[in-house]
């Protein structure tokens, strides 16, 4: 009988692995805050501050992608609905750093100041307790962590799958959007909670903080990536991908789908959570970074970045669509045809093991596109002006 492989910390990749690990570590954690910090700001390999935040939130939604990765791409279950646990962590957070601003805030009053400007008195019953630090982070990870258990306890018990749930999903999300978007909700309304000052008596816009922040968010990074890597590569992660090509099969060898289904679903919610918890951190900082700006500056840089956002989508969607399409007719000629070979609609498990791979290498070909844009465009926006 076949061993089963080892699953351990050091199993998790071979040397080689490693070491590619540790060098993207040590650039993240140590050279670009060296950069950004010891380096002077005349210096071209100076690292500025408004740099520090976008490759902050880049580290940030590198964690989400990664709780993406595991729902949807490891289980294959498509989630529409994960804006709702970022929805109670980001809120939970931003009630804290809300409260921490205090007599800093435009009405000098302790209450935030969209409470002051809608008249409120006092504050509502459940944002006591969040003018603490451990009960904000706790509230951000437990209250999401929560709401995503039970409506996954209920929802893969009834055997709600598919586009189904994915349908489910998104109604949730629009409901909640609605209830939060309320004034008489006490979360900010549409505005939202906006103008964090400090963290634990850290100013948010001074340097020093800002780099702490992206080094947590490297390291949280680091975390993450590991603990997924650990899971797909255990018998749960095998487990996982049983369910997602074939949950009868996998249910009908004795496993239960539901539960790995509930965990997994649970753990993506917490991870995402994490990470644009941590990504919410940021941008106060990004907004920090247009202060540096002349004030007759500022609504050009924004007119500028949203048409740059907007068209370099459109474009970045185009390109990568077309290379995408191309390769799979290149390397797929009879896909068409064989997947009309299968009687009711389904790919035969043989013809289906014959072009997973040319598949996989499509989507190859077409990552390194975008590796390949995404490189252009930080070269560009290295090589702009930083005053």
């Amino acid at each position: 009988m076949k061993a089963e492989p080892a699953v351990g910390l050091l199993a998790l990749h071979d040397k080689r692995g490693w070491s590619i690990v540790a060098i993207v570590t040590l650039l993240l954690c140590v050279l670009v805050p060296v950069l950004s910090l010891a380096v002077p700001a005349s210096s071209p390999l100076h690292v500025p501050d408004y740099l520090i935040a976008l490759l902050g939130k880049f580290l940030c939604y590198g964690i989400v992608a990664l709780a993406i990765d595991l729902i949807w791409g490891f289980t294959g279950i498509l989630s529409l609905g994960h804006g709702v646990f970022f929805a109670l962590g980001g809120y939970a957070m931003g009630m804290y750093l809300m409260l921490s601003i205090g007599a800093q805030g435009v009405y000098k009053s302790a209450l935030p100041d969209f409470m002051v400007f809608l008249d409120w008195k006092e504050l509502p019953w459940f944002w006591r307790g969040f003018d603490n630090l451990s009960v904000a982070l706790i509230a951000a990870l437990v209250v999401p962590g929560l709401l995503a258990f039970a409506f996954g306890y209920f929802a893969f018990r009834s055997r709600i799958r598919g586009v189904y749930f994915s349908i489910i999903t998104q109604a949730l999300t629009y409901a909640l959007m609605l209830l939060f978007f309320r004034n008489e909700t006490g979360f900010g309304g549409n505005n939202g909670l906006t103008d964090f000052k400090s963290l634990y008596g850290y100013d948010l816009h001074r340097p020093s903080t800002k780099v702490a922040l992206y080094v947590l968010s490297a390291l949280a990074l680091l975390f993450s990536y590991l603990l997924c890597r650990y899971i797909v590569t255990s018998k749960a992660g095998r487990v996982l991908r049983a369910i997602r090509d074939a949950e009868s099969r996998a249910m009908f060898v004795g496993f239960n789908p539901t539960s790995y289904k509930l965990f997994a679903w649970t753990l993506s919610a917490v991870l995402f959570v994490f990470g644009m918890g941590m990504g919410s951190t940021m941008m106060p900082i990004m907004s920090g970074a247009m202060q540096t700006l002349r004030r007759a500056a500022v609504a050009r840089a924004s007119t500028t970045l949203n048409i740059l956002q907007q068209v370099g989508a459109s474009i970045g969607t185009a390109v990568l669509s077309v290379t995408l399409a191309g390769a799979l007719t290149d390397r797929l000629p009879r896909a068409a045809g064989a997947a009309s070979a299968g009687a009711g609609g389904s790919i035969p498990d043989a013809i289906r093991e014959r072009i997973a791979p040319l598949m996989a290498e499509a989507y190859g070909y077409t990552f390194w596109w975008a590796a390949g844009l995404l490189v252009l465009a930080f070269a560009g926006a290295v090589l702009l002006p930083w005053d």
